[in-house]
């Protein structure tokens, strides 16, 4: 073999044996070498450094995505403050707080001139169309659909709408009617039925007609699309923390619940076209938006149907959830469920007489109503914003700018902090009958978070949840059966991820045939 050839040979193997010792060595060094740096920073030189928390939490955001997977975030929470204190440290660039101040620091409204907390855009992503609904959009855009949307959620509309609401609790209490029969006695899935109720109830408000899930005894296909994407949702939590993934979100998320999303949110589509079809007048969530739409302030057809798909998650899932959990409480302490049967059966002669005026005067069942939500908060999960540039005041303390700071509903609630016997039922705390719980903060609960952008459909949830829970105690008795003892030990997906809830369903006594 001629001189140079071996010399070229002998140079090649080397340069391949350095290659290999690079990958072998060098990387794993280097990967090493960056993983201690950035431990070293995060733990010791990052603004956020001083904050309490977990030490692996603050050095790589994996770890909230695990607990989000596991479906323990609020749990987790809750022992992080309960350890560590009201604000914990929960990823590299991001706090959460069950301080009552922090509803007003992060969630406020702002004084003139003040920079908002703008919602983390990795968290809050745009409708299949690419276009923000009220929920996703920004200040300008959001302001603007408020004010168009405070209409169809006023309490004149309510007003107004009140006679669908007693159309779907009706057909709720004829549907439970005829699967007692001739019997004394039927064992039923409450939540099941509960579901059935307010997805046909806000599909009819939002796209001018129903899923059919009361009149066929079972879920609508879109229905269950939806809540197994919020299911799915806690997997999609990774890009809150690495934003900079988004652009591979279509290769990172499953095919099939991209699939399921589209075509869940085509027939959204299709009903808004429906509903703006008919052209009528009655009034539902459309009749309002067309009825106040103004010049350059209005609503496109896009806008339009982004919202409607968000209105029915919105105003469904969370309203079942909270009856389900009132439902579970009140047969988990028996004499809570007399006191209330006591007072809805003794409030009303007839049942044509129980409307939604009546309804709010009733305190007993306002105050197990605001029980539940405190003790089981519809949506458990936090809703991130983004500190604004320049950095602000979060309960008494500098935040710097852009770190993702919420509030954390669930540990807020049950913080012994705020509330005298956190983890116990007592719908009497929210009475003035007794100053056992005067010194509770009150102020810490907010289950339908603060400032411009609370919930806009409140009033509409509220009335739904007294009209539909008061109906169903006034015609039947409900006790659970054993195996429904344990149906709080739940896991949350950004929402709760609820079990069947069996109960034992019989006439009431006062309305015995």
């Amino acid at each position: 073999m001629p001189l140079n050839s071996l010399v070229m040979e002998s140079w090649n193997q080397a340069l391949t044996v350095l290659s290999f010792w690079k990958l072998t060595c060098v990387i794993p060094a280097l990967l090493v070498t960056y993983f201690a740096s950035w431990s070293v920073y995060t733990l010791f030189l990052h603004p956020l450094s001083d904050y309490p928390g977990p030490k692996l939490a603050a050095i790589t955001p994996l770890v909230h995505v695990v607990w989000d997977i596991q479906g323990k975030q609020h749990s987790v929470i809750t022992s992080l403050h309960d350890k560590y204190g009201d604000v914990v440290r929960i990823a590299p660039n991001a706090l959460a707080y069950r301080a009552a101040s922090g509803w007003k620091d992060i969630y406020g409204h702002r004084k003139k001139g003040q920079k908002v907390f703008r919602k983390d855009p990795a968290l809050y992503a745009p409708t299949p169309n690419g276009v923000n609904a009220i929920i996703t959009a920004q200040e300008d855009a959001h302001q603007r659909m408020r004010r168009l949307l405070t209409h169809a959620f006023s309490n004149k509309a309510l007003k107004a709408q009140e006679e669908i609401l007693q159309t779907y609790a009706d057909m709720l209490i004829e549907k439970l009617r005829g699967i007692m029969g001739n019997t004394s006695s039927q064992r039923i899935d409450i939540a099941r039925w509960f579901n059935f109720t307010t997805f046909d109830l806000i599909g009819d408000l939002a796209f001018g007609e129903p899923f059919g899930c009361l009149s066929s005894s079972t879920y609508h296909w879109w229905v269950l699309i939806i809540l197994d994407a919020v299911k799915a949702s806690a997997y999609l939590k990774i890009f809150w923390f690495y934003s900079f993934l988004l652009p591979l979100a279509k290769f990172l998320v499953p095919k099939d619940l991209i699939e399921k999303r589209t075509k869940s949110f085509n027939l959204s589509v299709e009903k808004v076209r429906r509903r703006l079809a008919r052209g009528t007048t009655r009034p539902d969530f459309t009749s309002y938006i067309l009825k106040h739409t103004k010049e350059g302030l209005g609503m496109s057809l896009e806008e339009m149907d982004a919202n409607s798909a968000v209105f029915v998650l919105a105003g469904s899932e969370t309203t079942a959830a909270l009856l389900c959990g009132a439902v579970y409480y009140l047969n988990r302490h028996r004499d809570k469920y007399q006191r209330l049967v006591r007072e809805i059966r003794g409030s009303f002669a007839k049942e044509e007489d129980i409307s939604l005026a009546a309804l709010v005067e009733l305190p007993y069942l306002n105050a197990v109503l605001m029980e539940s939500m405190r003790v089981y908060p519809p949506i458990p999960s936090m809703l991130p914003r983004i500190v604004p540039e320049g950095g602000a005041m979060i309960n008494e303390r500098y935040v710097p700018g852009g770190t993702s700071v919420s509030m954390s509903p669930y540990s807020t609630f049950h913080a012994a902090a705020h509330f005298r016997y956190p983890d116990s039922f007592i719908p009497e705390r929210w009475l003035s009958e007794t100053i056992e719980f005067e010194d509770d903060k009150k102020d810490a609960f907010q289950p339908y978070s603060w400032g411009p952008r609370n919930c806009l459909g409140q009033h509409l949830a509220n009335a739904e949840m007294r009209l539909l829970l008061t109906k169903v105690f006034w015609n039947f008795d409900i006790e659970l059966p054993s195996e429904s003892l344990g149906w709080i030990n739940q896991k949350s997906f950004s929402l709760w991820k609820r079990p069947e809830l069996m109960v034992n369903l019989s006439r009431a006594n006062s309305c015995q045939s």
